[in-house]
């Protein structure tokens, strides 16, 4: 554990570099880096890296390389911008353990900018928050990664072990940049993952599958409107057999902890829908995409079975699906829940990091959603701490991150790296 003075020191040096913090996280956000147009924010960070003194490895992810290991999700799209950054300090004789400090720069799309108060692109510091999509979720964290190693700088320090600092894609959809940097050959002793936490360290974290469905109809005029199949209206009724599906999954939570303690930890979401073709025309068509959640030891196949025979009784139901029943697409998610165990020397000390900076025990939650920490855990054996800021509105109209909860995080994740790393002289 790290004694008062070097503590004091560390939380001072956040301090002293904040402001620069809280400009190089509106420069994140300045980036439009949604699916497809990260490459140019990616370019950004490798830059910021090598200021640093970091050995950047800037490399594209590939789904061949992939595709054959445990996590991949499939994909529908093209990955030719779709690059991930590494960087590196790697140390000749650690005396520590090593770190992979892992944030990601894909941001979700915004919606209307109508219902923006300010452009989401342009960010605004009002006050103790910081607007504009992708500020919390989560170039804030990724920001205090870098600053929490210029922190130990400052103070004339570095790791006494290797530690890398990964930006990857594609986390908002299927993980496989994370993926992408397990398969490039990057390990470590624990890895920190700093996504917005509200301050508190993620114990378990559910599965995701992401699906579509596609209804066919039979197109009339609308004036025989009778003698055709809406497929619009059809899948409506196959949505709300989803729906009781998810209530009869939150009604097993008593059988997956620590998710039995939360009140609704599976959630379905119909997330976009398309359909028809002309207002006097019965649609011959529609698609609708679904995110659902999965426990954690609940597998993905068994899932997949449920949902197929949910959608096809519904479809018995109807007239024309049932000799014409829907087609089930799987794209993006395939994730595994994740609960972090076996852990205890990790969360021991970033917890005496968080009672250092907050005052306060390290309190822990079981979130509903998912994050990048599954791949290390799950697949490499490496505990992955989730733990990050405050925030309010992710994937909504006006995110925010709370720059206070910022700062804080920040001075426990630079002491968590002091004392799980160790400390050398620069």
């Amino acid at each position: 554990m790290l004694d008062q003075e070097i503590t004091a020191a560390i939380v001072k040096a956040v301090d002293a570099g904040f402001e620069e913090q809280v400009e190089l996280t509106a420069e994140l956000v300045r980036f439009p880096s949604l699916r497809g147009a990260e490459h140019t924010a990616q370019d950004f960070v490798a830059a910021e890296m090598r200021r640093r003194g970091l050995a950047v490895d800037r490399f594209q992810v590939k789904v061949d390389d992939i595709r054959n290991l445990p996590g991949f999700s499939p994909v529908h799209v093209a990955y030719d911008n779709a690059f991930n950054v590494v960087g590196c300090r790697r140390v000749d004789n650690p005396k520590g353990r090593s770190l992979i400090l892992n944030g990601h720069i894909d941001v979700v799309p915004t919606g209307p900018l109508d219902m923006w108060t300010t452009p989401p692109f342009e960010p605004r510091r009002d006050g103790n928050w910081l607007y504009g999509r992708g500020a919390a979720d989560m170039k804030a964290g990724l920001a205090g990664c870098l600053a929490a190693l210029a922190a130990l700088a400052r103070i004339g320090c570095a790791p006494a072990a290797d530690v890398i600092i990964q930006s990857v894609v594609e986390e908002e959809c299927t993980g496989n940049g994370a993926l992408a940097c397990l398969a490039r050959g990057y390990r470590a002793d624990a890895v920190l993952i700093p996504e917005p936490t509200w301050n508190k360290l993620v114990r378990a974290q559910v599965g995701v599958l992401w699906f579509q469905v596609r209804v066919r109809g039979i197109p009339v005029h609308v004036r025989d409107a009778g003698a055709g199949a809406n497929a619009i209206e059809a899948a409506y009724g196959l949505m709300h057999a989803l729906h009781r599906l998810e209530e009869e999954w939150n009604g097993r939570r008593s059988a997956f902890p620590p998710f039995d303690a939360v009140e609704h930890p599976i959630n379905l979401n119909i997330g976009k829908i398309a359909g028809g073709d002309w207002p006097s025309s019965v649609p011959a068509w529609c698609s609708f995409d679904v995110r659902v959640a999965i426990y954690p030891g609940q597998g993905i196949a068994e899932a997949k079975r449920e949902i197929e025979q949910a959608i096809l009784a519904a479809a018995r139901q109807n007239r024309f699906l049932d000799n014409a029943p829907p087609e089930i697409v799987y794209h993006g998610f395939e994730a595994e829940g994740y609960v972090l165990a076996g852990a205890g020397e990790p969360v021991e000390r970033l917890g005496a990091a968080h009672r250092a900076v907050f005052g306060r025990a390290l309190d822990e939650v079981a979130t509903t959603a998912t994050t990048d920490a599954r791949f290390f855990g799950l697949y490499a054996g490496i505990p992955a701490l989730v733990y990050g800021p405050n925030s309010e509105s992710i994937h909504g109209f006006d995110e925010r991150v709370d720059l206070d909860s910022v700062r804080r995080i920040t001075q426990a994740m630079a002491l968590f790296i002091a004392d799980w790393c160790g400390l050398e002289k620069r």
